[in-house]
């Protein structure tokens, strides 16, 4: 069965079922969260969105001194009958982030497959970069769409992010849901600023444990607790490295931040869908220079901006000559 060009492959009986979406981001604290809740409850997949329809090649792939074309982003729903607690669950999960450009319409798509299984909640997860060691406990935040729900969080000891901004579709999509009609909520994991390109099981933990207690979910999250654990022995392992030679015991300063963020962008990969997102921008902007202060804010965000630094310069030197 077809819905507007979304795929359906069945549709389960599904009791007041929330959406719980996800897509990479700082950290991989959603993805990394929802990819498990997948694993571990055995979800069974009934749908998908055809990528074609909303992503786009931006380069080639090298492996080996060969060549190809890699294969477009996955966007694909699965279904979980909840006997432990009153809701079901539906979860979209993406490896990839769509242009900005196309987000509104795809999100759209999500919330018509959502509101056809009579959704009227949904989850999202993200990560709260803080001045935060990487041996502490990641806390959990939370924004909700209505002062309703905000109080029923509250209960639960969750802080609230009360000012700022969630980026990405992990935040977006909750916006433009509620826009649609539907109600939500989104959880934020703590993690290290200093880590944000690197993948943070703790916090993925942190925000599965609290949607856990708030749907009556029963989850096994023993394999995050040691996915934790390994991640932060090798943090430690590099932050030795980075301070050998520092005599100065105590917190980590905020110049210790910088210097460590910069050498950890050049040992660890941003994400997948952070790349396709620079990529699309550099296109943007190459057509048109007023993209370029987007673009810089995104490389800057990411710590990235050296990486790109020739290429960034080289949309400025190309405009000039074209208008000698």
């Amino acid at each position: 069965m077809n819905m507007d060009k979304v795929k359906i492959s069945k549709r389960p009986r599904l009791r007041n079922p929330y959406l719980i979406v996800a897509w990479p981001g700082m950290g991989e604290v959603a993805f990394k969260a929802v990819s498990y809740l997948i694993e571990q409850l055995k979800l069974e997949e009934f749908a998908l969105i055809p990528a074609e329809d909303f992503f786009y090649l931006t380069s080639s792939l090298v492996k080996q001194g060969i060549l190809s074309i890699p294969e477009l982003p996955q966007s694909k729903f699965y279904y979980y009958k909840n006997k432990s607690g009153k809701n079901d669950l539906i979860v979209f999960i993406s490896n990839a982030q769509p242009d900005l450009v196309r987000a509104d319409a795809y999100s759209r798509k999500i919330i018509q497959v959502a509101k056809s299984f009579k959704v009227d909640t949904v989850v999202s997860f993200a990560s709260m970069p803080q001045a935060i060691d990487h041996t502490q406990e990641s806390s959990v935040w939370f924004a909700a769409t209505s002062v309703e729900l905000s109080n029923n969080l509250k209960k639960r000891n969750l802080n609230v992010l009360s000012e700022g901004a969630i980026s990405g579709m992990n935040g977006l999509f909750l916006g433009i849901a509620k826009r649609e009609g539907l109600k939500g909520f989104c959880l934020l994991g703590e993690i290290p600023l200093y880590t944000i390109q690197i993948e943070n099981p703790k916090a993925s933990y942190a925000v599965l444990k609290a949607l856990s207690g708030i749907l009556d979910l029963k989850v096994d999250l023993s394999g995050l607790i040691n996915q934790a654990k390994n991640m932060e022995e090798e943090i430690g392992k590099l932050l030795d490295y980075l301070k050998m030679g520092n005599q100065v015991a105590g917190p980590i300063s905020e110049e210790d931040i910088e210097r460590i963020k910069n050498s950890l962008s050049q040992l660890t990969k941003l994400p997948l869908s952070v790349k396709t997102k620079i990529e699309g921008l550099f296109s943007l902007a190459r057509s048109d220079i007023s993209k370029a202060a987007e673009l810089k804010a995104e490389l800057d965000k990411w710590n990235a901006y050296k990486e790109y630094e020739d290429r960034f310069l080289d949309l400025f030197k190309k405009r000039g000559e074209k208008s000698n």
